[in-house]
């Protein structure tokens, strides 16, 4: 394995990353935490937390599904999806409708 070149497929661990959700992740796994805590599991395939808000953090207990999306102004400029401009929801130029009660 070492030194023998190019890493085979086998050698690597796949992480998967769910749109909203957890990152699935080819276990078993060895989770430390910023406060030196180690978690482990067994499983196949282990889903870590990526909201922050699961209380068996930092594996996941699908507490994002009960999320609110964030208002579209209260997201950073930097992290708008592409075509988003940054001018604002209501504004053409930003990528939005304008209001009816601000035409005219």
């Amino acid at each position: 394995m070492f030194g023998s070149g190019e890493p085979r497929a086998a050698d690597f661990t796949r992480v998967t990353i769910v749109a909203g959700g957890p990152l699935l992740v080819e276990g078993p796994v060895e989770v430390t935490l910023p406060d030196g805590t180690v978690r482990r599991s067994e499983r196949p395939v282990v889903a870590l937390c990526a909201c922050r808000r699961s209380r068996r953090y930092p594996f996941c207990d699908t507490s994002h599904r009960r999320r609110r999306a964030p208002r579209p102004d209260s997201v950073p400029a930097g992290e708008r999806a592409a075509g988003e401009g940054s001018l604002g929801e209501g504004s053409a130029a930003g990528g939005g409708r304008a209001d009816a009660a601000g035409q005219g």
